[in-house]
C-alpha cells in the first residue's frame, strides 16, 4: 500500500520548532566562540591583532543583526492567504469580450477550466476542494499549514512557516546573510582550524578546543549548502518562477510570467534600490507593485497578444 505523506504533516510543524532551536543554537555557538573566545579577548592586545578582531567583530555583529532580523521577517510574516470570499473577476468585470471555456460550473455559478483545457495556465480559473474556495493565480494548496498560500514556493521546516508570495524575500535575505555569515565565520576560525592539524600553537580550555572545530565544521557545512540553495533561488528569481512552478514550466513552452531579469527581480524585491537588502518594503512600493500583495501579476505583452481568441 502506498504511503500517504501527509500523515506526517503534524510531525513537520513539530520539527520545525526544534529547527529554530536548532538554528539560534548555532547562532549562540558561534557567537561564544567567535567574539568571547578568541576576536574579543584579542582586542586587547594591541597593534596588528587588535585592528584585525576589531575588523572581525565588526562584520560578524553586521552580519548577525541582518540574519536574525530576516530570519524573524520570514518566521513570523504571514506568506499569503486568500482573502475570505475572493472570486476571480468575470470577463464581464475585467473587460473582455470572450468569455472562459466552459468546463465545469460549481455552486457559484463561475465558470471552473479542466486541466486539458486548451488554455494558459494564467488565465485558468482554479478551485481549492480542500479549502473549498477559489485559488487565485500563482496559489497552491500547503497539506502542512492546511490552507492555500498566494504563490506558494515551499513549506521551511527551518522557519516553522510556509514561504510565498509575502515572506519571500525575506526568505530570500536570510539565505543570503547566512552564505555571509557562515562564510565570514568559517574564515576568521581557518587559522585556528588548521592549528589543530599542525604545530601550530593553540590556547584556551579543551571546551573552547572542542567548540571552535565544531564551530568551523558546522559553519563551513553551512556555508557550502546555503551556496546551491541560494544560487538555485536566484535562478528562479530570475526567471520569475518558484519552485513548485519550476516542474509546472516544463509543461509549456513559454512562461507567461516572465517579463525579463530586472522586472523578474523587482516582482519580488521592488524597485527601491535602498529596501533590496533588508526585510521591509517601501509603502511606494506595496502600492504600486500588485506582485508583492500576492493577487494580481503581471504576465508579458507580447506573449498575451499571442494568445488565441
Amino acid at each position: 500500500m502506498a504511503w500517504n505523506v501527509f500523515k506526517f504533516c503534524t510531525a513537520l510543524r513539530a520539527l520545525g520548532s526544534v529547527m529554530i532551536v536548532f538554528v539560534l543554537g548555532i547562532v549562540s555557538l558561534s557567537y561564544y566562540v567567535v567574539v568571547l573566545a578568541h576576536f574579543g579577548p584579542a582586542l586587547f592586545l594591541g597593534g596588528l591583532h587588535s585592528l584585525l578582531s576589531l575588523l572581525v567583530l565588526l562584520l560578524f555583529h553586521s552580519l548577525l543583526v541582518m540574519l536574525l532580523w530576516s530570519y524573524f521577517s520570514v518566521l513570523v510574516t504571514d506568506p499569503g492567504g486568500v482573502p475570505p470570499n475572493w472570486r476571480p473577476a468575470t470577463d464581464e468585470e475585467r473587460g473582455e469580450a470572450d468569455s472562459l471555456v466552459e468546463s465545469e460550473c460549481n455552486s457559484t455559478g463561475l465558470v471552473l477550466n479542466r486541466l486539458d483545457d486548451p488554455i494558459p495556465d494564467h488565465q485558468r480559473v482554479r478551485f481549492c476542494r480542500k479549502c473549498n474556495q477559489f485559488k487565485p493565480p500563482r496559489c497552491h494548496h500547503c497539506s502542512v499549514c492546511g490552507r492555500c498560500i498566494l504563490k506558494m514556493d515551499h513549506h521551511c521546516v527551518w522557519v516553522v512557516n510556509c514561504v510565498g508570495a509575502l515572506n519571500y524575500k525575506y526568505f530570500l535575505l536570510f539565505l543570503f546573510y547566512t552564505f555571509l555569515e557562515t562564510t565570514a565565520v568559517t574564515l576568521s576560525l581557518l587559522p585556528y582550524f588548521i592549528a589543530f592539524f599542525t604545530d601550530g600553537e593553540i590556547t584556551g580550555t579543551p571546551g573552547t578546543l572542542a567548540a571552535t572545530f565544531i564551530t568551523f565544521i558546522l559553519n563551513f557545512a553551512f556555508s557550502l549548502s546555503v551556496t546551491g540553495f541560494l544560487i538555485m533561488h536566484l535562478s528562479l528569481v530570475g526567471g520569475n518562477t518558484t519552485t513548485i512552478e519550476a516542474y509546472e514550466k516544463k509543461r509549456t513552452p513559454r512562461w507567461h510570467y516572465d517579463l525579463g531579469r530586472r522586472k523578474n527581480f523587482e516582482q519580488v524585491f521592488g524597485t527601491d534600490k535602498k529596501y533590496w537588502f533588508i526585510p521591509t518594503y517601501s509603502e511606494e512600493d506595496l502600492r504600486r507593485i500588485p506582485a508583492l500583495q500576492g493577487l494580481e501579476y503581471p504576465t508579458e505583452p507580447e506573449l498575451n497578444a499571442l494568445q488565441p481568441l
